[in-house]
């Protein structure tokens, strides 16, 4: 709960002079009294100083639109409801141990971490304070977690990389070692049955802040830089960098030893090829394989050409 000026501070700005007492964000048409909204447009401004709100976070560009006293004026309306409604949330895990989970020697928890329902942690792992895993996560060996970390159901973290030498004689395949570790940096999010290897000789990094979707799989000695995105399906072969910034849409592939450069952004199902360095901040790529967006429409119309033709 918390009143206007509060909440202004929160998101670092002025307004919110209303006396209410807020506990909830919402949507604008299901809005009350106790509850915070926002809009982005002209539109949701107007529905909203109509609406019920008891507090309304709206972008500075519509200053002009409105002087109701419910609103607080902040940079990017959609941010700074993200941010209330984490404030307004509090802690939403109990710190503690699950009587179900296993925990190997010599494991070390931070404070008010949650470790949940058959939760296993190998050996020598670390984790932050502030951390929550939840159930049947499985955390291998040695790997370190820094604080904030948020751990969804079913991830595997640290498991060994796909990575194996073959005898020019026989065809053998023989697993090379898969002895580095794993490092997660602070206030990383994880979603549900992603996997993430450890190194083969040196180590897998996930920056800072970034943020990783469901069924995401990451291989051995990827670099991951800071404030990432990675949505649902990606999967990122091994030893290839993702720069800080970067966002990866849905079912995106990158091959082995490929970079993506600070604040690129791929397109759902874009295809980096081994090697590749893709760079542009702020540029969209898209298709298989992955080039500037401008340049992939382009192909597509001339493709769309020819089969008219045909």
């Amino acid at each position: 709960m918390a009143k206007g000026n509060e909440i202004a501070a929160w998101v670092g700005a002025d307004g919110g002079m209303t006396d209410s007492e807020i506990v909830r964000v919402s949507g604008i048409e299901d809005a009350d009294g106790d509850a915070a909204v926002f809009a982005v447009d002209r539109g949701a401004l107007d529905a909203a100083v109509e609406s019920g709100a008891g507090l309304i976070l709206a972008n500075a560009k519509l200053k002009d639109a409105s002087s109701d006293d419910r609103i607080v004026w902040v940079r990017d309306a959609r941010y700074a409801f993200s941010v209330v409604a984490r404030g307004l949330a509090g802690k939403t895990h109990e710190a503690g141990v699950h009587p179900t989970a296993i925990l190997g020697k010599d494991v070390v928890l931070g404070e008010r971490t949650s470790i949940g329902p058959g939760v296993v942690l190998g050996d020598s792992v670390r984790i932050g304070r502030d951390c929550r895993l939840d159930a049947r996560v499985t955390i291998y060996p040695g790997v370190v977690i820094g604080d904030e970390v948020t751990v969804q159901a079913g991830t595997v973290l640290g498991s060994a990389g796909f990575g194996y030498a073959r005898s020019p004689e026989t065809g053998e395949y023989v697993l090379f070692p898969q002895q580095g570790r794993l490092v997660i940096e602070d206030r990383v999010e994880i979603g549900a049955n992603t996997t993430i290897d450890r190194g083969a000789l040196g180590e897998t990094r996930i920056g800072q802040g970034t943020k990783i979707d469901n069924l995401v799989h990451i291989g051995h000695n990827c670099v991951i830089g800071k404030n990432v995105v990675i949505a649902a399906q990606t999967g990122i072969s091994g030893s290839s960098v993702v720069e800080d910034g970067a966002i990866l849409g849905g079912q995106v592939g990158i091959g082995e030893h490929a970079t993506v450069g600070e604040g690129v952004i791929l397109g759902g199902g874009a295809g980096v090829l081994s090697g590749k360095k893709m760079h542009g901040k702020g540029e969209v790529f898209w298709g298989r394989p992955a080039r500037p967006l401008k340049e992939y429409l382009r192909d597509l119309a001339r493709l769309k050409r020819g089969g008219d033709r045909s």
